[in-house]
């Protein structure tokens, strides 16, 4: 095999297995309610799937930057001053999850549930994501989880 063949082949597995996940709302749905976050802390599996489509479009590569220096990260918009260690800000965390924050930006959103559990244990509970409290919050959310077979 010609060398060039070689490095684009590797780098396309390269590229393959780093790539991000967008969910579609039911394969969100019966992933979050598999890892434990239906009826969590009281919150509805629908709250978790509105959030998420509010907070990233179910995109778990997503990133937000805010004038204060921090970025949320990944498919629930967890923010690196509280929640998650941004080692390229030289800012400080809290790191209240005890992770690294690009741990959030893959397609195992495993890590990314744990923290959102955590998140939620607080008195803000849902109310720590601004985007819950603006489209989800006190709606019918129904329709969010409508047609997934759960």
């Amino acid at each position: 095999m010609a060398p060039l063949l070689q490095t684009l082949l590797l780098l396309a597995c390269f590229v393959e297995a780093t790539q991000a996940k967008i969910f579609d709302r039911c394969q969100l749905a019966h992933v979050l309610k598999d890892n434990g976050l239906d009826a969590f802390e009281g919150i509805s599996l629908a709250d978790w799937i509105c959030m998420a489509f509010f907070e990233s479009g179910f995109d778990t590569e997503a990133i937000d930057w805010h004038n204060d220096g921090t970025k949320d990260y990944g498919i629930f918009h967890i923010n690196s001053g509280w929640w998650c260690k941004d080692e390229s800000l030289d800012s400080s965390s809290e790191n209240l999850c005890s992770m690294n924050c690009k741990d959030l930006l893959d397609d195992d959103i495993t890590d990314d549930i744990n923290c959102a559990k955590r998140i939620v244990q607080d008195p803000q509970s849902m109310g720590a994501w601004n985007q819950w409290k603006m489209h989800c919050k006190d709606q019918d959310l129904f329709r969010w989880v409508k047609g997934c077979q759960l």
